[in-house]
């Protein structure tokens, strides 16, 4: 996986710089997670590695399918993905543009998962703490999972902090062993 993320990541900072100056960001962003919808299908996986599908068929095919949000950047963006042999790429790449694209909007997901339900005061206080700790607008999914015992687990960009009750113990583990 760290491979694929290290072959994408130039493309996807070309291609956020790109919307950054044209300022579509959010035009951008949209076309991005479509195509790379489209690029994650099984059967365009296949075709990927499917010598007897050359170059240009599977460019025009693929912008068939993208369709009409494209424009003559995204065809040439698209032409350069397939030359590249890069096309499979694109999911990775529409992350990493989500990524560099929440950074320049000050703005930070971050995914709760709690053992019951959080009330909105306790989404709140956690969204605030984060905002405080990461200087972002920070915007809280949050999930339950009944196989937690008890605390947090909070996945904020790159970061992920452990708060569940089996990660104190393991942690706590850990300290004794040593």
């Amino acid at each position: 996986m760290a491979e694929k993320t290290t072959i994408a990541r130039p493309y996807a900072q070309a291609v956020f710089e790109l919307a950054k100056a044209q300022g579509k960001l959010k035009a951008w962003s949209e076309l991005l997670a479509l195509a790379a919808a489209i690029a994650a299908d099984p059967q365009i996986q296949n075709l990927l590695g499917d010598p007897r599908w050359g170059k240009e068929q599977l460019a025009k095919l693929f912008l068939e399918l993208v369709g009409g949000p494209l424009d003559a950047t995204g065809h040439n963006f698209i032409h350069v993905l397939i030359a590249n042999r890069r096309l499979g790429l694109l999911p990775e790449i529409a992350t990493l543009f989500e990524a560099e694209r929440a950074v320049a909007e000050g703005t930070l997901e971050a995914e709760v998962i709690s053992a019951f339900p959080l009330s909105e005061q306790q989404q709140a206080k956690i969204a605030a703490t984060l905002q405080a700790r990461y200087g972002r607008t920070v915007s809280i999914t949050a999930h339950t999972d009944n196989s937690l015992l008890g605390g947090v687990l909070i996945r904020a960009g790159d970061s992920v902090i452990d708060g569940t009750a089996r990660g104190q113990l393991a942690k706590l583990a850990i300290a004794l062993a040593q």
